[in-house]
């Protein structure tokens, strides 16, 4: 017996027995999650080694983002059913995403301006604005902006599924609903609006959330509905600044690759608020 089989021997005595270990008829972990097809899928287009890191971590966000969209879908058809419980959870979960959304982002900023220009020419007019899972995102936490279908418009299917969204009640218009299944009163204009609209805030629905919040214990899956979405807001405020201060840092005020201003964009979009009354009802408690 070789020196190789005695190791390989000595290897496989250690292991328990009761380990699978032969795998030509059955599912493999490798076969369950298709990680040939995951971990193939990163093509440089350049030779230069950090290249690598880019991609990985734009795909990596990518899969996060498809799972927050999971989650999110989920919570809105919980919450349309005034069956809030089941929706903490799933907003628990969109939270914990976002941490590590926002996160990634100290990761990518270890590539410096010079690695960076070293392979930026290479992703042509592609850039994050295109990411349609992050407007599928920002539709479903109320910000919604008809213009930047556009972007979409060479994908049919892609198109119809955002536009489809566009006019979709966002998760703060399926709260505001439940406010009133809850026996609360709201203008019927905050109730029944074209939802492709950027919502505007509404004096009865602060009052409907500060009488939430001034009696928790009469309305207390109401309150920890509001403080989830406080929450996941804020993290994607967050995940805004990580994502324009690290532009900052890689580029300085060149413009996107997207034809974007870049920075100055990317400013302009944390001025976007999401869930107004939740925020403005603050002072008044």
């Amino acid at each position: 017996m070789s020196n190789l089989d005695n190791l390989q021997e000595h290897k496989t005595s250690n292991l328990e027995k009761e380990i699978q270990l032969d795998f030509k008829k059955d599912m493999s972990y490798g076969d369950y999650l298709h990680l040939e097809k995951i971990l193939s899928s990163q093509h440089r287009l350049s030779d230069h080694h950090d290249e690598m890191l880019f991609i990985i971590i734009h795909q990596t966000s990518e899969l996060w983002m498809k799972l927050i969209l999971h989650e999110m879908n989920a919570a809105i058809e919980c919450i349309k059913r005034n069956d809030l419980e089941p929706s903490f959870k799933m907003l628990s979960r969109v939270s914990r995403i976002q941490q590590q959304l926002i996160q990634s982002w100290s990761v990518l900023s270890t590539l410096t301006p010079a690695e960076y220009m070293q392979f930026r020419d290479k992703l042509g007019h592609s850039s994050g604005f295109q990411s349609y899972q992050n407007r599928l995102i920002e539709f479903a936490l109320g910000n919604k902006n008809a213009h930047t279908l556009a972007v979409y418009q060479h994908q049919p299917e892609l198109y119809a599924r955002l536009v489809e969204s566009l006019h979709a009640p966002s998760i703060y218009d399926a709260a505001i609903s439940a406010l009133v299944a809850h026996g609360l009163s709201v203008d019927e204009k905050a109730l029944n609006r074209d939802w492709s609209q950027n919502y505007e805030p509404n004096a009865s629905v602060e009052e409907a959330w500060l009488h939430v919040y001034r009696n928790t214990d009469q309305y207390w899956d109401l309150y920890e509905l509001a403080e989830k979405l406080v929450d996941i807001g804020n993290q994607q405020q967050l995940w805004r600044f990580n994502h324009m201060t690290t532009v900052e840092r890689i580029i300085g005020h060149k413009m996107g690759t997207g034809g974007s201003s870049g920075v100055t964009y990317l400013k302009r979009v944390l001025d976007q608020q999401f869930f107004p009354e939740l925020l403005s009802l603050r002072t008044k408690l």
